[in-house]
Order: structure tokens, then C-alpha cells, then sequence
């Protein structure tokens, strides 16, 4: 991954970050990584454990960004979740898989899509 690709993603898990702070939800760990992978954000909302995963995009052109998280990807997130409360001993919790779509707007703040629940 190119270094402006690298930031272009850290800029859009740092605006999904600062609008999950501003819906209510605690932000347990950012760019949390084991040997699996990487999970963007890991958020609590109310007693309900939040694994997101963060997409950020220039356009619409290659479809919606749940589309990206879908097969693979998703086991992944699913196997890194297991993985993350395994570690904390979380016991028997909540846990939600959301999408959190980033756009930038040529003009004003960036287009936020946040697709709760979209990982069943």
C-alpha cells in the first residue's frame, strides 16, 4: 500500500473515530493487530462490544463499501473479534460487526455511512 493510500485510511478511521466519540460510543482500541490482521476501531456502545471496520473512498465507483467486507474479509473480523475478547476475558457479551464508509465532499464535511449490524 502506497504511503498516501496509508493516509488517506488513517484519515478516514480518524473522522470515523471522532463521529463514533460524538454518537455516544467508547472507543476501546484503534488499529488493534495480532498476527491475524487488524481491526480499525473497536468501540463500546451501551453494553454492546462494536467491531468496525472503516472504509474510506474517493467515489461511489466501486460500489457500496459494504460490498468490501464481505466473505473472507468478514471471517477475519469475526476470527479478530473472537481473538480480542478471548484476550480481555470478556465472557459472554454483545458483540456488533458495523461498516463505517468515510467520503470526502468537495465542499464541507466529509459523507459519514455508518451501516450498523452490517455482518451478521
Amino acid at each position: 500500500m502506497t504511503k498516501v493510500r496509508q493516509a488517506f485510511g488513517a484519515w478516514g478511521e480518524g473522522i470515523a473515530a471522532e463521529y463514533l466519540l460524538g454518537s455516544g460510543m467508547i472507543l476501546l482500541d484503534r488499529n488493534w493487530r495480532c498476527r491475524d490482521g487488524e481491526v480499525d476501531i473497536i468501540a463500546r456502545e451501551a453494553e454492546t462490544i462494536v467491531f468496525c471496520e472503516v472504509k474510506t473512498r474517493r467515489s461511489r465507483a466501486f460500489g457500496p463499501a459494504v460490498d468490501a467486507v464481505v466473505g473472507q474479509k468478514a471471517r477475519r473480523l469475526r476470527r479478530l473479534a473472537a481473538h480480542w475478547l478471548a484476550l480481555r476475558e470478556a465472557g459472554s457479551v454483545e458483540v456488533r460487526f458495523d461498516v463505517i464508509c468515510v467520503m470526502p465532499q468537495p465542499q464541507g464535511p466529509p459523507e459519514i455511512d455508518h451501516l450498523r449490524g452490517a455482518l451478521t
